[in-house]
């Protein structure tokens, strides 16, 4: 089918290259970020208070500590994770052709990473760690502990993640898709700011749009700057929750950053947990209801809504009704344990 984008005013329009005739788009959606396994285990929120640990937060953990609080859990459920690869498996699930890149090891957790994409019909074609590099960088684990109020606090061993960088970058891959969407959370590297930056440059340079999700407050903390020139120079659909955009802007109330990312950028997506979320266009705002569920675990309630928005998005749905499905999205899977929706939801929404 025509490789169609989405202009200012939520429309598709042709892509086309310089022959005039309008190119192929594999895939609706490219996501970018850390290939991690998921350990999922419930705590009480003494065990967070005990380990040091800021309740909602993301550490990062050596390969050590990460065996010592193995030791300490009883893990849920295990399966593949990471904030891409989370939003990549949901967009599939809903029905939007996807593909993925991230860095694992080949060794028996990588493997595992592949088959849980492949079984979720997203396309995996990154290139593993082999031979010693996969010895000293094993595939990542994130250990999410789940207090009773359904938070979730993670703790990650970033492993064979931290070697991504511009050469893992495909360039068929991104050309072939209408959005690249990168995660915040793989950007702590130099390596894989330069990454970021030429999945933008070739996305661009293909007529294509670019995606960012912040992924934590944390993360801004570190690299605000360099955050603030992707969104200002390469960045065309912004997604945030409020702790993140307001860390950002460094400020303390919401509208302020509002006003502030409106400057900034033309489309942004900030979600607000049970206020709902507001989708920033060109200085005008639409308000969107979150959808009302039973919390048992919050883990990927953003990337669950940057699903359903960009499936939605890129299948020429109007803002409001992009919202929505986000909406839907993230009250799906944080009504269970695990960030990867239970049901088809193709077939609930439409698709």
């Amino acid at each position: 089918m025509p490789c169609d984008v989405q202009r200012g005013d939520g429309e598709l329009e042709k892509n086309t290259e310089n022959s005039g005739q309008a190119t192929e788009c594999r895939f609706d959606i490219l996501g970018i970020g850390n290939a991690i396994v998921d350990i999922l285990a419930p705590v009480a929120p003494s065990f967070l208070a005990a380990n040091d640990m800021t309740p909602g937060g993301m550490m990062l953990i050596d390969a050590i500590r990460a065996q010592e609080l193995g030791r300490e859990i009883r893990r849920e459920k295990e399966m593949g994770g990471g904030s891409a690869a989370n939003t990549c498996v949901v967009a599939s699930n809903m029905g939007a052709r996807v593909a993925y890149l991230g860095k694992v090891a080949d060794d028996a957790t990588g493997r595992t990473f592949a088959a849980d994409m492949q079984a979720a019909g997203v396309y995996f074609p990154s290139v593993p760690l082999k031979g010693k590099d996969a010895q000293q960088q094993p595939t990542a684990s994130c250990l999410i502990l789940v207090t009773p109020d359904g938070q979730r606090t993670m703790n990650t061993y970033l492993g064979a993640c931290v070697s991504f960088g511009p050469d893992d970058v495909l360039p068929d891959v991104v050309t072939a898709s209408k959005v690249t969407y990168m995660e915040g959370y793989l950007f702590d590297r130099p390596e894989a700011q330069a990454a970021f930056r030429r999945a933008a440059e070739i996305a661009h340079a293909a007529g294509r749009r670019v995606a960012l999700s912040l992924s934590d407050a944390f993360c801004v903390d570190r690299h605000r700057d360099a955050f603030l020139d992707l969104v200002r120079g390469h960045v065309d659909i912004l997604f945030a929750n409020e702790m993140e955009i307001l860390s950002l802007y460094q400020v303390k109330e919401f509208d302020d950053a509002l006003r502030q990312v409106s400057a900034d950028t033309h489309f942004a997506v900030l979600t607000r947990s049970e206020k709902g979320s507001v989708i920033v266009q060109d200085q005008q705002q639409i308000v969107i209801e979150s959808v009302r569920t039973q919390v048992v675990d919050t883990t990927g309630a953003g990337d669950a809504y940057a699903a359903g928005f960009l499936a939605g998005w890129t299948s020429g749905r109007e803002l409001a009704e992009c919202g929505r499905l986000g909406s839907v999205a993230a009250s799906e899977v944080i009504s269970h344990y695990g960030a990867r929706p239970l049901i088809n939801m193709r077939q609930d929404m439409g698709f």
